[in-house]
């Protein structure tokens, strides 16, 4: 394990004073993988740095928010140029309106979106609206799915939940999951009519990337249309980074509702959640539900996440998509040369990292991997050499815009390295 020291080990005594854990976000922690957390000072492209002063190639980028990079100049332009303006105002804004028709253009079926400031927000405002326009109580989400940390959403949590080793949270009462339903991934229910809604991540990419079977998302489509019940594709993590359209476009499955996130605010804190217009216009003013935000539509992050929608045209996607090719190709033969089993799964420009002898294709096996330890030893062995991978075996990689062919070479190089030292101590 790297040890991490001096200032970094200062700023985490510090903030463990201060803040619960040192950490305002659960997985930061390094709880899951041992040791103490770098800090970041700052971060320009495929590369941060911390307050030590050492540089980190970044598979982070903030679980894969930057998908530019990091401190993309036509993004920090756009943040510079509204902050002059005004930071926050609690009135409608041009830039609402534009990212919203930007949103809406992108994603066929998609006809009205509402903003908010996170994933979280998203996804339990529309849970709210799909039991607001179906008068049905229950939920069904899957086991590994994260879907923020809403109270009713939060039962077999991928993510930071499963990194911290809990399957849900202290705090939530009986009651606010007693109308939540946990299926297995890859595996359609049974629903009834009293569904309101089907929560789904179209790809599994809080639980270190799982794809959906052949014909499973359809097969949802089509449970869900024979009760009436709503589904929803949570794609704070898929839209707009899989391509334009997101998983709907991906693949050919048109659900009811979206969430939104990571990629359309800029790396600035923006969700979004929408739908059909019929659905959306229960919402107030217009119907009897109720969501609201201070900061919803933020002048600083629209304007950042037009500039990020604004330079990913069909080439940006191709670069994006050969760059994660290269890195899931490169990394499956450096670990498998080592002698080590692993499976690099990729959806588009997702990848994930499991050391398993077999692919994964559902939460148990991907706790299954997670609990083998050889995520860990990798994680630090990665690190050591200047490599920063998200610091749990449940996250995803994300090759960023701003990677490299070099950048992807070294990383290649690196982890035959680490695999070759791993493999001494499994086999």
């Amino acid at each position: 394990m790297r040890p991490i020291s001096g200032a970094n080990q200062h700023l985490f005594d510090r903030a463990g004073r201060v803040t619960p854990g040192g950490v305002n976000s659960p997985v930061r922690s390094f709880r899951s993988v041992g040791g103490t957390p770098y800090f970041v000072a700052r971060a320009e492209g495929a590369h941060v740095w911390d307050v030590e002063g050492t540089r980190y190639l970044d598979y982070v980028q903030s679980y894969g928010a930057s998908i530019h990079g990091h401190a993309h100049p036509p993004v920090i332009e756009a943040i510079r140029a509204a902050a002059l303006q005004g930071t926050t105002y609690g009135a409608p804004t041009e830039g609402e309106v534009r990212l919203a028709e930007e949103l809406v253009a992108g994603v066929e079926g998609l006809e009205q979106v509402r903003l908010v400031s996170s994933g979280t927000e998203a996804a339990m405002s529309a849970v709210r609206l799909a039991r607001g326009a179906t008068g049905r109580p229950r939920v069904v989400k899957f086991a590994g799915h994260y879907h923020g940390h809403a109270d009713a959403l939060l039962a077999a949590g991928g993510s930071g939940v499963a990194n911290q080793g809990i399957s849900g949270s202290a705090g939530v009462p009986p009651g606010a999951v007693a109308d939540t339903v946990v299926a297995p991934f890859n595996v359609v229910p049974d629903l009834d009519e009293t569904v309101a809604v089907v929560v789904v991540e179209p790809v599994g990419a809080n639980m270190g990337v799982v794809a959906p079977e052949p014909g499973f998302l359809d097969e949802l489509r089509a449970a869900c249309d024979r009760v009436g019940a709503l589904l929803l594709f949570d794609e704070v993590i898929t839209g707009f980074r899989l391509c334009r359209g997101g998983a709907e476009q991906w693949y050919g499955v048109r659900p009811d509702l979206w969430c939104f996130g990571k990629v359309i605010g800029g790396g600035l804190p923006l969700g979004a959640f929408g739908g059909r217009a019929d659905v959306m216009a229960e919402l107030a003013p217009l119907g009897p539900v109720y969501q609201a935000g201070t900061l919803s539509g933020n002048p600083l992050a629209t304007a950042a996440g037009l500039a990020a929608l604004a330079e990913l045209d069909t080439g940006a996607y191709q670069r994006l998509d050969a760059g994660a090719t290269r890195l899931a190709d490169g990394l499956e033969t450096a670990v498998r040369g080592a002698g080590l089993a692993v499976q690099v799964p990729r959806v588009g420009p997702l990848l994930g990292v499991f050391f398993a002898d077999a692919p994964v294709r559902d939460f148990v096996d991907a706790q299954a991997a997670a609990e083998n330890g050889r995520y860990q030893a990798f994680f630090h062995g990665m690190l050591a050499r200047g490599i920063a991978l998200a610091p749990g075996p449940y996250e995803a990689l994300f090759p960023s815009l701003a990677h490299s062919t070099q950048d992807i070479e070294l990383t290649v190089a690196a982890a035959g390295e680490v695999a070759a030292e791993l493999a001494t101590t499994v086999g």
